[in-house]
């Protein structure tokens, strides 16, 4: 799941406690919230060891990469052909 907001604030709490939680009662669907993660020591330290990462990258510099799993990190920016469209489309403005 991407990460859209990590603390709740009036505007999440409004669409998805509210709204999103009103219309779901409309259809019959079931919801669940999930929480947010806020302030947690350990997600923040996660955020710092990332942007400390991406720092030492930027000067050149050899950093610890994180990762999960058993691949190993991945590339910062994708090499032509990593990612190849599903199927041809135009671009968004046309071009």
């Amino acid at each position: 799941v991407p990460i859209g907001f990590v603390s709740d604030h009036m505007e999440v709490l409004y669409d998805l406690d509210t709204e999103a939680t009103a219309k779901a009662a409309e259809l019959g669907l079931p919801v669940r919230r999930s929480a947010t993660v806020g302030a947690d020591p350990r997600f923040a330290a996660a955020v710092r060891d990332l942007v400390l990462e991406r720092a030492a990258a930027e000067r050149g510099t050899r950093a610890q990469r994180c990762f999960l799993g058993a691949l190993g990190p991945s590339h910062d920016l994708c090499p032509i052909g990593c990612c190849p469209a599903r199927a041809e489309r135009p671009a968004a403005a046309g071009a």
